[in-house]
């Protein structure tokens, strides 16, 4: 099979089927996904490449096309309902979405796209089509892994379906190249998935080191209403069981009850709305809160900008990442950047992502996260170390950094891809081979 000639890349196809580049993280399923997709769309552009983002349209309003940035593009597909579709129901609805995705490029010249890149394993499947459909190659970012987060379960969580399973491992193997974003997640996708090890490239994701970065406490408290003598400790991100506010939450009561003398100067920030599993109960943080006598000593903030949420990270004397699974963090290496200390959860891509300038707890004990956290907040001398160590760390993981080995990466993926006339095989786990084309 023939290999196309290498030419520069020009333009890119970014595929994000359940949630856009658009929405306001920490708000229903937006997270760091959309921070992702958006800061190595503009990084791209930056460089001379076009990208074209491809999403659902949830609301009415929605216009057909919006400019992100200039030479990015968010094109909002028509698929389903507009309200009332969670993650799990979307499935049903990749058909519509990649109907819409090729009348999409229809109007375009052959050869518009030199790749597609997908996010997460729905937008992978959708990739998987346009990608063999336009006979460009596809690169792949999981974000999440279904075989991962069913191996770290949070109490009464449910797990990840067996059909998200078989649909990862199919996009898995029909990828041309696959990110993840630390070595550990490549381990998990060759070891869980059977990933080619040669398909397989490790990019970090990055932070905005413009809007994130050190600023004065107190300033940043007067302006949030904090007052000065609080101990803050801040959690940010979708309120759910697999992110582990609660965690946070206990370990706070513990703290209080061991510290009286820290009076009403203990107060947890929790920044975010409920997502996912955490939406059929909305209200158990709250009155997890009551129960434990914290009534008073936790401030609930929505989602906010990102200028905002620089601002809380500043005022802020730890942030806390108690999740049980997190394939980077975003939310450690923003915290980092802007100088406050990380108390994070020993899984995933974390490790990598906090580096030597925080603390990893393992396992999700109170007792542990108490330790951990009160030992923090009473070492004024050693949150300074910290804090010095935490923005040299985060100034290696910027966006350019980023979105160089990506581009790295799209142009192994062409330079390698082999091109065929019909539709790639591939072996699809649990069905019997004699069945598989």
């Amino acid at each position: 099979m023939p290999r196309r000639a290498a030419r520069p890349l020009t333009r890119v196809a970014m595929i994000s089927v359940h949630t856009s580049p658009l929405a306001q993280p920490g708000t229903g399923d937006a997270g760091g996904l959309n921070v992702y997709v958006a800061e190595t769309a503009r990084e791209l552009a930056r460089r001379g490449i076009d990208v074209e983002i491809f999403t659902r349209a949830t609301t009415a309003t929605d216009p057909e096309v919006v400019e992100l940035a200039p030479g990015v593009r968010v094109e909002n597909v028509l698929a389903g309902p507009f309200e009332g579709l969670g993650k799990n129901d979307l499935p049903g609805q990749l058909c519509a979405f990649a109907a819409g995705v090729m009348r999409a490029q229809a109007a375009r010249p052959e050869g518009w796209y030199d790749l597609v890149h997908s996010h997460y394993w729905l937008s992978g499947q959708v990739g998987w089509v346009a990608a063999d459909r336009w006979q460009i190659p596809l690169v792949h970012t999981m974000h999440t892994m279904a075989r991962v987060k069913n191996l770290h379960l949070a109490e009464g969580e449910r797990p990840e379906p067996p059909g998200r399973e078989l649909g990862e491992a199919q996009v898995v193997g029909a990828a041309d190249r696959l990110i993840a974003n630390t070595v550990a997640e490549a381990g998990e996708l060759v070891d869980l998935y059977d990933a080619d090890p040669a398909k397989v490239v490790v990019v970090p994701p990055g932070v905005d080191l413009r809007t994130f970065h050190p600023g004065e406490r107190l300033a940043a408290r007067r302006a949030l209403g904090i007052p000065a003598t609080a101990r803050l400790v801040l959690f940010v991100g979708r309120i759910q069981p697999l992110k582990a506010p609660d965690v946070l939450i206990r370990a706070a009561a513990q703290i209080r009850r061991r510290r009286p003398q820290w009076g009403d100067d203990l107060l947890v920030g929790v920044l975010g709305g409920a997502s996912g599993a955490g939406l059929e109960h909305p209200e158990a943080l709250s009155e997890l809160v009551a129960a434990e006598g914290m009534t008073g000593h936790v401030r609930f903030v929505p989602p906010v900008d990102r200028a905002e949420l620089a601002r809380w990270y500043r005022a802020a004397d730890l942030v806390a990442v108690p999740s049980y699974s997190e394939s980077f963090g975003l939310v450690a290496i923003e915290a980092q950047a802007c100088g406050t200390p990380v108390v994070a959860a020993r899984v995933g891509g974390l490790p990598t992502a906090v580096g030597d300038a925080g603390v990893l707890v393992d396992g999700h004990s109170t007792w542990d996260w108490a330790d951990a956290i009160e030992g923090l907040l009473a070492d004024d001398l050693r949150r300074l170390s910290l804090s010095r160590r935490a923005r040299v760390h985060a100034e290696r993981f910027g966006w350019g950094a980023t979105t160089d080995a990506l581009v790295a990466a799209y142009e192994g993926a062409v330079a390698t891809r082999t091109w065929s006339p019909i539709l790639r095989s591939l072996p699809l786990s649990g069905v019997p081979a004699a069945v598989v084309p």
